[in-house]
């Protein structure tokens, strides 16, 4: 969530800002209105506190005197009314303002490019080159059924179309880069982590994935609780509501989970294979830092997901989101993009954003700045979505024959 007090203090500014999003200007024009109220009332409290406080002090001077304080007392005690009134209005509000700053997404940082969708995006660099095939690659979707590494048909029976089952070496493989992802993090400093894949909406609020996706949530409706969409929303909120020392900052995690997405907003696209599932495998990064620290772990946590890709031999890009392309939370993002073959193109396997304390203030975590208490950064990313390096490795290794090489790095843990 923005921070109200840059609403405040600079309005036109914020709401500037915002546009660079591509924020509804009627959503923007709603939170204009809204906060002048909530501004005017505040103001109209603040002057009725002052007043009770300036005729509270006339007691004293009137007893002194030995004047009649009858006057004075029901002065004070009409606007004790009116400061309860005014204290309401300004609850009430202020519920307002938090409803509407909840489905406003985080405020780019300054450099992020401005663009309207992925067309805009920004490349940063290639990381190895592509493997030159002397036959036409094919498509990981036909490798998986020749090899029997995955079958589409068993997802669709056991529950329903965007589900699949991995059998055989294709289990085999998405254990061992499991293990090796975990491994790889842990060795950079990230400590393991296994959590629940069952969330309340609490911790979805704290992330940013409620209001805003609530249609893309699988929900269980008898207990209230979701299935969580990525490791983030664990991740991060094991410090909900807590005031971190900052000697113990910053904080890396890694975990492997399961993660449930509807794909509401994704109708048509990705139907064949498994690069857009609804139940996917991924090994994820989290970081809680200082603001200071906030940059710096922002680039090691891209460096620790590029060098896993390079590792593996997969050659990939790095991509600069622009402001249209950004997740709801994200200040700025990386995408790293892995090369397939099969396909001819770049797609995304991993995506890292700092939120600066975008989602801190959310899930209110904080740290013991000297003798303040200040709102920590979040940052997170995919390292990697195990599915989408499944595929990768496919169609990157792929032989004539149809057969697929194991990269040498996986063959220990398999």
């Amino acid at each position: 969530m923005i921070d109200i007090k840059l609403l405040h203090k600079d309005f036109e500014g914020v709401a500037q800002m915002l546009q660079r999003r591509k924020v509804d200007p009627l959503l923007l024009e709603e939170l204009r209105s809204v906060h002048q109220v909530y501004k005017r009332i505040r103001q109209e409290l603040e002057s009725a506190q002052a007043l009770q406080n300036e005729k509270s002090k006339l007691f004293g001077i009137y007893k002194h005197e030995r004047k009649d304080v009858a006057a004075l007392k029901a002065e004070v005690d009409a606007n004790k009314i009116v400061i309860a009134d005014k204290q309401e209005l300004c609850r009430a509000e202020e519920e307002k303002l938090d409803t509407i700053l909840s489905a406003i997404p985080n405020i780019p940082d300054e450099d992020v490019p401005v663009g309207a969708d992925e067309e805009e995006n920004i490349e940063l660099k290639r990381v190895l080159e592509p493997r030159s095939f002397d036959f036409t690659p094919k498509e990981h979707w036909e490798l998986a059924e020749n090899n029997q590494w995955i079958s589409f048909e068993k997802g669709v029976k056991l529950a329903k179309s965007r589900f699949s089952v991995m059998q055989g070496m294709g289990a085999k493989l998405e254990r061992a880069l499991v293990n090796f992802m975990l491994d790889f993090n842990s060795e950079r400093g990230f400590a393991e982590y296994s959590l629940p894949v069952i969330t309340n909406a609490e911790c979805l609020m704290g992330t940013g994935q409620l209001p805003k996706f609530k249609d893309d949530l699988y929900r269980l409706e008898s207990e209230g609780l979701y299935l969580i969409p990525t490791a983030e929303v664990p991740l991060t909120n094991l410090y909900q509501d807590e005031i971190i020392p900052l000697d113990q900052l910053p904080l890396k995690m890694t975990a492997f989970t399961q993660c449930f997405r509807k794909e509401a907003g994704a109708a048509g696209r990705d139907t064949r294979g498994i690069i857009r599932q609804h139940q996917f495998p991924k090994v994820e990064l989290v970081a809680i830092a200082s603001p200071e620290q906030s940059d710096e772990i922002f680039t090691e946590m891209v460096e620790c997901a590029s060098d896993m890709l390079e590792a593996l031999g997969l050659p990939f890009r790095q991509m600069q989101l622009c402001t249209g392309d950004m997740g709801f939370s994200a200040a700025r993002t990386i995408d790293l993009e892995v090369w397939l073959p099969g396909q001819g193109c770049y797609r995304e396997i991993s995506s890292i954003s700092n939120t600066r304390d975008f989602q801190a203030r959310r899930a209110k975590i904080r740290f013991k700045d000297g003798k303040k208490n200040s709102l920590v950064h979040t940052l997170n990313g995919s390292s990697l979505a195990v599915g989408r390096t499944i595929v990768a490795i496919m169609e990157n290794y792929q032989n004539e024959d149809g057969s697929i090489t194991i990269p040498e790095i996986l063959k220990p843990y398999l």
